[in-house]
């Protein structure tokens, strides 16, 4: 295999976790109070992190082995998390959800899967309007629980700074819950049939994951009588978590440098990502991401122009450091074929090495005749799968999915196995801001991209 030649990694130029104060900041929040919002980030700053640079690092190491195409990003969790939903029922099936999916993944694919959380942090939201009108009132829109509250009342939608330390006492609290399964052997291999939710007898995949299960445990008991030892490394798995880096302030107070290690992390989570509507090369987000050491997320929407594109993959990875960048593209299943190959030609000319992962979420949202905001399934799959057929087209590789999904039994997203109707929405619709995919159809994605990426790009086994 061809080693690509990588340049050492410099420190951003003229950069401190401030600087992006000298940048024009889209969807930052206006506080009535400036000062508790200092003394709040004030406090926040000296907080403990909730992730660890050597974690960080490890996670970066894993992106650039699946942009070689020797892993498989899976990336998913709720679209807006709240305060309320910090329960460890509601933790522990989202937690589940992705196991069970990585579990498909990695027998399907035969790689490793990276898995990285959706959540534990995932509590703001950019919105279209700094204002909601009702019936004639007009309040400040929704910003999520790290702003203000859901309620249309004017004292639940203003915002409020000690609601960022709560924030981060939820992160801490998830973050926690979730290490403490994971090395507790939630995760064991040796015991997929723990992961099962209570939709397993009932759901049209169950028989097929059940089977795969059955596989799983097969092969697991073989290698430990060839090796006549228990597998240990098979008891626990890498997680890691990731939200939008949105709230600048929030996001600089939990910047740190750290002991034998050069340079600035975001402490607050492993996988930070620049959203579409704050990727402005001249913009205040790009200017804050600059400086940090983590892997970043970028999503790429049908805006993204290849000046734009590559004046991002210059600023953010200027030496072109393995696993510093994913791009996630978000296009719709009816805009992609329009808008991918211009991109992947972008980056092939640019000689950059990205993750390309797909988000198939938010290109395809749409509301329904009762005004339920709401995602087709077949349109999510559709662009799934032309994704990768786009990518084959063109030499690229596909190596990532992101998803919004619950492991709740929410109906929020229309068709799967069990054909959900616009009708049957307001059965279970719980999302505060957008649908997500319901433990049910999450797995069911999850067998249909393992056999898209199969007919893509045929399981070759060394001999």
């Amino acid at each position: 295999m061809t080693t690509k030649t990588v340049r050492t990694v410099q420190p951003a130029k003229d950069w401190k976790p401030e600087s992006w104060t000298d940048k024009p900041a889209a969807q930052q929040v206006r506080y009535p109070d400036s000062a508790a919002l200092s003394d709040s980030l004030l406090q926040l700053s000296k907080l403990p992190p909730l992730v660890t640079s050597w974690e960080v690092n490890a996670l970066k190491q894993d992106l650039a082995e699946a942009a070689a195409g020797h892993r498989f990003l899976l990336q998913g969790g709720d679209c807006a998390e709240t305060f309320a939903a910090c329960e460890p029922g509601i933790i522990s099936n989202r937690l589940k959800v992705l196991l069970q999916m990585s579990l498909v993944l990695v027998h399907g694919l035969k790689v490793p899967v990276v898995r990285v959380g959706r959540f534990a942090g995932q509590y703001a939201k950019p919105r279209s309007s700094d204002d909601e009108t009702r019936d004639g009132v007009t309040l400040p829109s929704y910003r999520g629980d790290l702003v203000n509250d859901i309620d249309f009342t004017e004292s639940s939608r203003v915002p409020d700074p000690r609601r960022l330390l709560k924030a981060h006492a939820r992160s801490a609290m998830t973050m926690n819950f979730v290490r403490g399964l994971i090395d507790g052997g939630f995760a064991d291999l040796h015991h997929p049939e723990y992961w099962d939710l209570s939709w397993a007898d009932q759901s049209p995949q169950a028989a097929q994951y059940q089977q795969l299960v059955g596989s799983v445990q097969e092969a697991i008991r073989f290698m430990e009588i060839l090796g006549n030892q228990r597998v240990g490394a098979l008891s626990r798995v890498d997680f890691y978590t990731s939200h939008e880096a949105l709230h600048l302030p929030y996001e600089q107070a939990q910047t740190r440098q750290v002991p034998r290690q050069w340079g600035w992390y975001n402490l607050s989570t492993h996988l930070p990502w620049i959203g579409k509507r704050t990727a402005e090369l001249d913009g205040a987000h790009v200017e804050y991401f600059r400086g940090l050491r983590n892997p970043i997320g970028i999503k790429v929407g049908p805006e993204m122009t290849p000046d734009w594109l590559n004046g991002l993959l210059d600023t953010l990875n200027p030496d072109d450091e393995p696993g510093r960048i994913t791009l996630i593209h978000r296009l719709g299943y009816d805009k992609i074929e329009q808008y991918l190959p211009a991109l992947i030609d972008t980056v092939q000319q640019s000689g950059k090495t990205v993750l390309w992962c797909c988000d198939p979420m938010h290109g395809n949202t749409e509301t329904t005749r009762f005004g339920h905001k709401t995602r087709q399934f077949d349109n999510i799959r559709k662009e799934v799968e032309l994704s990768f057929d786009i990518h084959g087209d063109h030499e690229s590789r596909l190596g990532g999915i992101h998803l919004e999904l619950t492991g709740e039994n929410v109906t929020e997203c229309t068709g799967g196995a069990r054909k959900l109707t616009d009708e049957d929405l307001k059965q279970a619709y719980l999302t505060t801001v957008d649908p997500r995919l319901n433990h049910e159809q999450a797995l069911e994605l999850a067998m249909l991209i393992v056999a898209k990426r199969q007919s893509v790009m045929p399981i070759e086994l060394s001999s």
